[in-house]
């Protein structure tokens, strides 16, 4: 009589996968590979964990900027466009953008020309992993988070709150710090915000009505 309890057989599978997952990993990095995974982590967490890794190792490097025009997104040059056609070309790229999980914030201190010309001959030809759309993740593109001083001018300028430029004095005691001025323009409550998750239908709400 055969007495194998399934899970076990499940879980040994499983330990199997996560080995066979974390080895074709070592061997993608070179080797080169740092990692540290908790003991208490379920073994389902750990496997996608791993199984997400191989992927984004193996996916193929590209641009969102890449990404666009092979989806047939025209972007001109800024220079050929005039105001208006070029802020309607900017929420078309913004709204485009979104779709494929890309979102930006701080961008209220930059003209519709000045943001537009730093996306499409700048920011959206960083180098990125060809990975699957996920509605659970979002690529965020904060304006100011570049680590340079001109960016950390603005942000306190423009958008560190008041308990924020507190801790920033207190952590630089004696660094000037920028008196606030709200940015000279008002776009970034309009911009497409990430939500996460496919929407659930509710409970019963494809059920037909009981009869009486």
């Amino acid at each position: 009589m055969n007495t194998t309890d399934p899970d076990d057989l499940e879980r040994v599978d499983q330990e199997i996968r996560i080995n066979e997952l974390k080895a074709e990993a070592e061997e993608l990095t070179g080797g080169e590979m740092v990692n540290w995974e908790s003991e208490e982590c379920p073994p389902g967490i750990a496997e996608q964990f791993w199984r997400n890794g191989v992927e984004y190792d193996k996916a193929p490097w590209t641009s969102h900027y890449e990404q666009l025009t092979a989806a047939g997104l025209e972007l001109p040059p800024p220079e050929k466009l005039n105001d208006q056609q070029l802020s309607t070309k900017l929420w078309e790229l913004i709204h485009r953008l979104a779709e494929m999980r890309v979102f930006f914030c701080s961008t209220d201190h930059l003209s519709d020309r000045e943001l537009y010309t730093h996306l499409v001959e700048e920011s959206l030809h960083e180098a990125i992993k060809e990975m699957p759309f996920d509605t659970d993740g979002a690529w965020t593109v904060d304006l100011v988070s570049g680590g340079s001083a001109e960016d950390t001018h603005l942000y306190l300028k423009h958008y560190a709150d008041e308990d924020s430029r507190r801790h920033w004095v207190e952590s630089f005691p004696g660094e000037p710090i920028p008196a606030h001025e709200d940015p000279p323009f008002d776009r970034d409550r309009h911009l497409p915000q990430p939500t996460y998750g496919e929407p659930r239908e509710e409970e019963g709400e494809d059920e037909d009505e009981s009869e009486e």
